[in-house]
């Protein structure tokens, strides 16, 4: 499997900036944006993401809000949210509107590269899929 590509989206610069460099050593490329708003520019530019580590908690759009636009955008990456554990309930809302698993922070390194890795396979999948789907209607239109 070729390497994961992420969006790694928090208000908090220090944890982004150490974040990026740790899953960097470990083969992860990630572009960063520190807020919601910021985050949706960079999805737009970079759809062929797979993996969105979002989270919940910041200022102005929040979490939860970004992540009902990424699903209503029929965007496909994967989506982990990130909640502080007072919290976990937004997590678990997240999940409920598709988010791929939440993790609380701090996060253990290897807990998010491991999440990480089983998004990125579930996203490839899919994406697999969609275009054997896509392969089979164009060729469906060509046979008698």
């Amino acid at each position: 499997m070729t390497a994961p590509f992420i969006l790694l989206v928090d208000d908090e610069v220090s944890f982004v900036e150490t974040m990026a460099k740790r899953l960097a050593t470990r083969n992860i490329e990630t572009i960063k944006a520190f807020s919601a708003e910021e985050g949706l520019e960079k999805l737009k530019k970079n759809q062929n993401l797979d993996v969105i580590v979002l989270d919940v908690k910041m200022p102005g759009m929040d979490g939860i809000e970004m992540l009902r636009k990424i699903k209503a955008g029929f965007f496909r990456p994967e989506v982990i949210m990130l909640t502080g554990h007072a919290t976990i309930e937004l997590g678990i809302n997240g999940m409920k509107l598709g988010a791929y698993d939440f993790l609380t922070k701090p996060c253990d390194i290897e807990e998010l590269v491991r999440k990480v890795e089983e998004a990125t396979k579930k996203k490839r999948a899919h994406d697999n899929k969609i275009e054997d789907a896509e392969r089979k209607k164009l060729l469906s239109k060509y046979e008698p």
